[in-house]
């Protein structure tokens, strides 16, 4: 550790509430890794929904609204209690950021010191190796993240990646690609089956396109009209509008799967859109989360409907194959220094640019 610098620049989060939670500071410590830790230096961390929810405290169940309707604010209501997306309490200051790449530049007592210099990427939802579907955290919500030029992880959570591609475009995967992975490996997404995607010009729509067309399923997805030219080689066949009607579009009964990350009002028309026996798959609710349900259609139709968070461990491992195999690729339309973390996440909750929006920490000279 005395080749690395004991301070860096973070941002920390002091609680739940807007903009003015986010404190850009150039005296943080750098973590020390413990026994079982790797100390990555981070080259690049991107921006994500939880981010936002968890700043804003969207996950307590006293709140009902979209998550724009607290981004850039926060909410009035108590949500310190339940705040986080696991429902326990968090604890402050806490540096955010799930989506980090980098390269490791230090290494605890119990892991192999031949690591330090390989490039990785850190696993969003982590379970430090534990054999539990149950257990499940969030790097950069239960413990700090990626919004900082050095952070911690267990060490068997951080993956090595041979990859060309730029920190920048590696940290547009973990949170984003792994989410959308997980859900289509939850439903069983399968060859051949007609899939819609809403939402489908953010990270995780964008990615769940992709990843859907890799599994060879005929893809339709929407999105604003004004995005589609972003969208075009991703693997869709068809682009519909987000604000369409899609029952009058399609008819009902048109699609074996639903990967859903919009809900709000148009929960109904995408459970009317499933056929016999189709699934129902939800990773968000940026529309709102509180939805109507017409049971009857549930049990008459014999569907399905999934939540997915936590992930398998072979979701990841799928996603560095399919990086080091080229089977995906990144979409990151705008980068950011650290301490312009407000503006990235004002852009990402006004939707002004597709795919995913990146953090770039200064950069720090060590010697490894």
């Amino acid at each position: 550790m005395s080749e690395v610098p004991q301070t860096m620049h973070a941002v920390h989060l002091l609680g739940h509430g807007g903009f003015d939670m986010l404190e850009f500071r150039t005296d943080v410590p750098v973590p020390v890794p413990e026994s079982n830790q790797v100390l990555v230096q981070v080259g690049a961390c991107g921006v994500n929904n939880t981010d936002i929810n968890t700043r804003i405290g969207w996950y307590s169940k006293t709140v009902t609204g979209a998550t724009n309707d607290g981004g850039s604010d926060g909410y009035d209501d108590a949500v310190d209690d339940d705040g986080s997306w696991s429902g326990t309490p968090l604890t402050f200051p806490r540096i955010q950021g799930a989506d980090a790449a980098g390269t490791i530049v230090a290494v605890g007592a119990d892991v192999d010191a031949s690591r330090i210099g390989e490039r990785v990427m850190v696993r969003s939802m982590q379970n430090a190796g534990v054999d539990d579907p149950t257990m499940c955290e969030t790097f950069g919500s239960e413990f700090d993240g990626g919004f900082a030029q050095f952070a911690v992880s267990d060490a068997t959570e951080v993956f090595p990646i041979n990859s060309e591609l730029t920190d920048v475009e590696l940290a547009s995967f973990p949170c984003a690609y792994s989410t959308a992975e997980g859900m289509l490996h939850k439903v069983g997404l399968a060859e051949g089956e007609r899939v819609l995607i809403t939402g489908a010009s953010g990270g995780v729509g964008s990615a769940l396109i992709q990843l859907a067309a890799r599994r060879g399923a005929h893809v339709t997805a929407v999105a604003s009209q004004s995005k589609w030219p972003q969208l075009d080689g991703l693997g869709a066949e068809k682009l519909v509008d987000r604000n369409a009607d899609l029952i009058a579009e399609f008819g009902n009964e048109s699609f074996d799967v639903v990967a859903d990350v919009v809900a709000g009002a148009t929960f109904p028309s995408l459970i009317d859109l499933l056929v016999l026996q189709g699934r129902y798959v939800t990773s968000g609710a940026i529309a709102g989360p509180i939805v109507d349900l017409d049971v009857r259609s549930l049990y008459l139709k014999d569907l399905t409907l999934m939540g997915s968070t936590n992930q398998p461990r072979v979701v990841f491992e799928n996603l560095i194959r399919y990086i080091e195999d080229g089977e995906i690729r990144p979409i990151v339309s705008q980068t950011y220094p650290l301490e312009d973390i407000a503006k990235a996440q004002q852009d990402f909750l006004d939707k002004t640019y597709p795919g995913k929006l990146v953090l770039i920490p200064a950069s720090v000279s060590t010697h490894l």
